[in-house]
């Protein structure tokens, strides 16, 4: 039996989603909460793997197991198992070649920037920081020549495992709501450290060390080089997967924190 998962995480104290040896990643611990329950060894895929410091709102994995469990029992059951800062949302039976990772249509990121001259205290880990004033128009007219289908070598990670970099960016949206601004990301899939380094680069512009026309030059050079330092961790979420609805999936994830509901 196939089972999916949906899952929410913070992702400060742990080393990123991806399995590793020390066992301090939220699959290791995901993992870990389902084997109790299954009594046996259980492994996932996930939708979107994650580094350190990043959160999920909604993460979607699956599982293959031979036993029979209520879907009660994967959520309870698997959240008794788990520290505080992960927890099960929701479990759903589906179809053998149903793929958390390959059936998913797109993935959404989020990544809330908090523009003030102080660093946070009460939202540290929770919001990335930035001390200066930053432009938003400007900010918004450099995103818009990011968004399309584009070989984004530039903005990938040195240690990036994909295929291919190209990429298609469906929404790049920045809002502004007092101190706080909202990167809000679609795309087809995204590249190792991809949105970190827009959101670095678009940071310069905004600050006015760039012109918002050197985002697209550094874009179609391919040149990792010549973009901008990988933005913190902190402040970046994985939103969620989109799915057919033939598989049935709850949509979306909760409701972000207050400090951090701004318009999707």
């Amino acid at each position: 039996m196939r089972i999916a998962l949906g899952i929410e995480y913070d992702g400060t104290s742990f080393a990123g989603w991806q399995s590793q040896t020390h066992r301090n990643t939220v699959q290791d611990a995901i993992e870990r909460g389902l084997s109790a329950v299954a009594d046996r060894p259980v492994a996932t895929v996930c939708a979107g793997r994650t580094d350190a410091g990043v959160h999920a709102l909604m993460q979607v994995v699956h599982f293959d197991v031979d036993v029979l469990r209520p879907d009660s029992a994967w959520v309870r059951g698997t959240n008794a198992n788990l520290p505080p800062a992960a927890a099960v949302v929701w479990a759903r039976p589906v179809a053998d070649d149903f793929h958390a990772r390959y059936s998913a249509l797109g993935r959404r990121y989020r990544y809330v920037l908090l523009n003030q001259p102080v660093r946070p205290a009460l939202m540290h880990g929770k919001v990335g920081w930035h001390h200066l004033p930053l432009d938003v128009d400007a900010m918004r007219l450099a995103a818009a020549a990011l968004v399309g289908e584009h070989d984004f070598s530039a903005f990938r990670s040195s240690e990036c495992q994909a295929k291919s970099p190209v990429r298609t960016l469906r929404k790049f949206d920045i809002s502004r709501q007092g101190e706080v601004i909202v990167f809000d990301l679609e795309a087809n899939a995204f590249l190792h450290h991809m949105v970190r380094n827009l959101v670095g680069a678009l940071v310069y512009v905004g600050n006015g060390r760039w012109a918002p026309g050197r985002v697209a030059t550094v874009l179609t050079g391919r040149d990792r080089s010549k973009g901008a330092p990988t933005f913190d961790a902190a402040g970046l979420y994985f939103v969620g997967a989109d799915y057919d609805a033939r598989w049935s999936l709850p949509a979306a994830g909760r409701i972000m924190p207050p400090a951090l509901s701004f318009p999707a």
